[in-house]
């Protein structure tokens, strides 16, 4: 149960507007064709991976931020400049998110898109006063409808209607607006800009694991899941294209093709997706900003989320075409250094997490010395280990 917690919390990060709209999929995917399609296996695999590392990393330090995963596995340089990065990747993504409910509420129902974007400032202020537990739950209760309705849209539109011809394909595809230069480029951008996006909240998620190997399979499981989604969703839009290239949702496109009130209740779905990347980055970004001071946190909260949407009124498409990639390119530093730090410390990792399994099962048969002497070779203190257990 812990595990697909995990795994869905982890989708419901990265799967926010630009997912779930289809915007993000058609500029990093559909613009380059066929490869295209070849990226995005390409990210897939990476982000699996990934996923698991980072998940089984913030476990590891049972890390309250992501900053504190940093300054532990690279050189302080390097830390900083993740730190900053991350930091500016939440709260630029989250900004994105308004302008996504904007254009969400704007393309099926033609409300102005100031209002869309009101109403996802309010819900997620609101949720923002919850704990980590309760947000955890909040953002993986709604991935389950997004994952259903993008699959069965998608199998039904690919064996039940007819794709753009080839012949027009080109040229619709050709129409497809991107900023990056190729599908390879393209690929290792999009697991960049996806991780430095899900990083920060999902290290807090980690950290709030007791177990590494729970969190790491949760964190797997979570990328397959992920990488599912994006290969079917990659697929659909590259076969409708011709249908779907100029619109600022083109999954809420699809959706409406099957049935009108699909795409209704699609609509609202997306917008609980959306919903779930804002609250995850806004919440993770006040965590870090109030590290050292968590009594300010929801002042902080609510001061980012008031500039954000401010900044919202950019555009959505604009905001995708320029500002993820860019983030990406930051991204890259972050795979690397996740990898080098998994990979040098995978045998103390997999140790510990034999540890805390010894450890939560002296406990639980009233064994104190047993567990006293596992808790002494932990790389937790004991206030850790007890906070940890109580919580479970």
């Amino acid at each position: 149960m812990k595990v697909l917690r995990v795994a869905f919390a982890f989708v419901g990060i990265i799967v926010g507007a630009g997912f779930a709209t289809g915007q993000e999929v058609m500029q990093y995917f559909v613009a380059f064709g066929i490869d295209g399609i070849w990226g995005a296996v390409l990210s897939a695999v990476i982000m699996s991976v990934l996923a698991m590392i980072i998940l089984q990393l913030g476990s590891y330090f049972r890390a309250a931020e992501h900053g504190e995963v940093f300054r532990r596995v690279s050189h302080p340089i390097f830390s900083r400049v993740l730190d900053i990065g991350v930091v500016i990747t939440l709260f630029a993504t989250g900004f994105v998110m308004f302008a996504g409910a904007g254009a969400n509420m704007n393309q099926q129902w033609g409300t102005p898109l100031w209002v869309g974007a009101v109403i996802m400032v309010a819900i997620t202020i609101a949720a923002g006063f919850l704990d980590v537990d309760r947000v955890t739950t909040v953002i993986g209760s709604i991935t389950p409808f997004i994952v259903v309705f993008i699959v069965l849209a998608s199998i039904y539109t690919l064996a039940f209607t007819d794709p753009t011809p080839v012949a027009e394909r080109a040229d619709a595809i050709a129409s497809v607006q991107t900023t990056l230069p190729h599908w390879t480029v393209a690929a290792v951008n999009y697991v960049g800009f996806n991780l430095m996006v899900a990083v920060s909240m999902a290290i807090v998620i980690g950290g709030n694991m007791f177990h590494p190997n729970v969190a790491g399979i949760g964190g797997f499981l979570g990328g397959l899941i992920y990488s599912a989604l994006l290969l079917i969703s990659a697929i659909t839009l590259y076969y409708t294209v011709g249908t779907v290239a100029t619109d600022a949702v083109p999954m809420l496109t699809v959706i409406n093709r099957l049935h009108p009130w699909l795409g209704q209740v699609m609509a609202v779905v997306i917008f609980g997706m959306i919903f779930n990347t804002a609250l995850g980055m806004f919440y993770a970004l006040a965590r870090r900003l109030t590290a050292s001071r968590p009594e300010r946190f929801h002042v902080v909260y609510v001061a980012t989320v008031v500039l954000g949407f401010i900044l919202s009124f950019v555009g959505f498409q604009n905001l995708i075409g320029w500002v993820y990639p860019v983030l990406g390119y930051i991204g890259l530093l972050l795979i690397v250094v996740m990898l080098v730090a998994w990979a040098r410390g995978r045998g103390r990792i997999n140790e510990e997490s034999r540890r805390r399994d010894r450890i939560a099962d002296a406990v639980a048969a009233g064994d104190t010395t047993a567990a006293r002497v596992e808790i002494e070779d932990s790389n937790l203190s004991v206030a850790q280990v007890k906070e940890a257990i109580d919580g479970e």
